[in-house]
C-alpha cells in the first residue's frame, strides 16, 4: 500500500512513523568498478573507500529495509529479481540486486547497478528494494516517490546514487560551463549540512543543462527526510571531479 493510500484509509500509524533513519549518497560512474577502470582503477581508490565508509554507516543504522535509489528511464520500483550489466562498458560482469538470485529478471539502470555493486562489497545487510526516478521528474512526481520511500518499512535506510555536474572543464563530457563549479559547491554544502531546502531548490533546468544526474534522487531523499521529521546530521566524505564530473559521497543520520 502506498503512502497516499495509507492516508486515505486513515492509518493512524502513518503519521507516527519515522521510516527514514539514515542515508548514504554516492556517485555512480562505471569506473568505480575496478574491472571497468582497468589500470586507472587506483585513481578512484579514495572515492571507493569513501563509498565503503558511507555504506558501512548505513548498515550500522540497523534498518529493516535498504532502499537503493537512482536515476533510470522511468520512475517507479524495480521488482526482484533484478540484475545490472557492465557489458556496455566493456566488462562481462553481471551485478544482481540481491546476490545469489537464480534469474536475471528486471534490468537495472547504471545507477542501481553501481549501487548493487557497492552493496555486494558488504556481507551483512537487510532486505533490499530498488527504485528508479526519471531524470526529468517534476516536483509532484518526486514528492509522490518520497512518500513511497516513507511507506517502504518501519526503519528505512536509503543508498542514493547520483553524480554532480558533468561540465567541469574542457575535457568534461558536457564541456566547460562556468555555472558548474558553483552548482557543485552548493550541492556539496547541502549534502554536508543535510540542508533539505537547498536540495529541494535545485533548478531542474539548470541541472539538466549541467548534466547533473543526481538532481532527482537527491530531491527524493530531501523529501523523504523532511517527511520523516526531526533533525538530520550530514557529513561530506568525498568531493572531487577527476574526469570533469563531480562525485560526492555523504552520510546522513537522524539527530
Amino acid at each position: 500500500m502506498t503512502g497516499s493510500a495509507r492516508r486515505r484509509t486513515g492509518d493512524s500509524r502513518y503519521g507516527e512513523r519515522v521510516p527514514l533513519v539514515a542515508a548514504a549518497v554516492c556517485p555512480h560512474p562505471p569506473l568505480l568498478v575496478p574491472e571497468v577502470a582497468g589500470s586507472a582503477a587506483p585513481e578512484l581508490d579514495d572515492l571507493r573507500a569513501a563509498c565503503d565508509t558511507a555504506v558501512r554507516r548505513l548498515l550500522a543504522a540497523d534498518p529493516d529495509i535498504l532502499l537503493v535509489l537512482g536515476t533510470g528511464p522511468v520512475t517507479g520500483p524495480i521488482r526482484t529479481p533484478a540484475t545490472g550489466s557492465l557489458q556496455p562498458w566493456g566488462v562481462d560482469l553481471d551485478v544482481p540486486l540481491v546476490p545469489g538470485q537464480p534469474d536475471r529478471g528486471a534490468v537495472l539502470p547504471l545507477s542501481l547497478t553501481v549501487g548493487a555493486w557497492l552493496l555486494a562489497r558488504h556481507d551483512a545487510r537487510p532486505p533490499v528494494t530498488a527504485v528508479q526516478v526519471a531524470a526529468d521528474a517534476g516536483p509532484a512526481e518526486l514528492a509522490a516517490l518520497a512518500d513511497e520511500v516513507g511507506a517502504a518499512g518501519d526503519r528505512v535506510a536509503a543508498l542514493v546514487l547520483g553524480d554532480g555536474s558533468a561540465c567541469r572543464g574542457e575535457k568534461a563530457p558536457g564541456y566547460d560551463d562556468a555555472r558548474a563549479l558553483p552548482y557543485d559547491q552548493a550541492v556539496a554544502a547541502a549534502l554536508a549540512d543535510a540542508d533539505l531546502d537547498a536540495l529541494l531548490d535545485l533548478d531542474p533546468v539548470v541541472s539538466t543543462e549541467l548534466k547533473a544526474a543526481g538532481r532527482a534522487p537527491w530531491q527524493v531523499l530531501a523529501g523523504a527526510a523532511r517527511a520523516a521529521g526531526g533533525g538530520w546530521r550530514g557529513e561530506l566524505l568525498h568531493d572531487s571531479a577527476p574526469y570533469g564530473v563531480a562525485y560526492f559521497v555523504a552520510s546522513w543520520e537522524r539527530m
